[in-house]
């Protein structure tokens, strides 16, 4: 009883904090409000982790897109590894299913961390795309993971790179790396011409 209890309790936090968040129009300040609020979530989701029934849990799949919104990808993957091991699924007001959401968020964290100029962890990104592929999802969610992937991996394994670039477009089409496939193989053309007359 004493979990359900912390269950409902948490559940109307999380209700009070959703109607600040809405009254916000602003996306970085919404973002600014997560952070604050985070914290107040942590020892509840350690708890549910360390103890949890498996039992679905709109605070927990909350906290981890929040965790995700707020760049703590580390503590988001934690979420979702548990989410999907007991098939968990989204509040209401998200419109795409568990599996799909967190392949989505992932993949579009890591094209803001190239758009920065940054590197995204390839290993969180591989291990998302394990841990969601026997799932069903739109075929342009999977092409933004795998693009994401194949970009993450450019600077440690073009030929993989290239594979995930290709795999992600034939998912989709429109996915926007055309361009990139075509470098690449250069690149590897010209690595291969290179090796052989040495």
């Amino acid at each position: 009883m004493v979990g359900l209890r912390q269950y409902d309790l948490m559940l109307a936090k999380l209700a009070t904090d959703r109607r600040r968040l809405k009254e916000i129009q602003s996306v970085a300040r919404k973002i600014d409000v997560k952070r604050e609020l985070l914290p107040d979530y942590d020892d509840y989701v350690v708890g549910v982790l360390e103890g949890g029934k498996g039992v679905q849990d709109d605070v927990m799949t909350s906290v981890m897109i929040w965790r995700v919104d707020v760049g703590d990808y580390v503590g988001a993957l934690e979420i979702a590894r548990y989410a999907l091991q007991h098939r968990m699924t989204l509040p209401e007001q998200y419109e795409r299913s568990l599996p799909a959401a967190i392949a989505e968020e992932f993949a579009e964290a890591g094209a803001r961390a190239r758009a920065a100029g940054e590197q995204f962890p390839l290993a969180m990104l591989q291990e998302v795309e394990t841990l969601t592929r026997g799932y069903d999802m739109h075929d342009p969610i999977r092409a933004k993971l795998h693009k994401a992937i194949g970009y993450a991996m450019e600077a440690s394994d073009k030929s993989g790179a290239l594979e995930m670039l290709r795999r992600a477009v034939e998912l989709n089409d429109r996915v926007g790396v055309k361009k990139d496939i075509t470098r690449l193989e250069a690149e590897l053309r010209s690595a291969a011409e290179n090796g052989g007359t040495n």
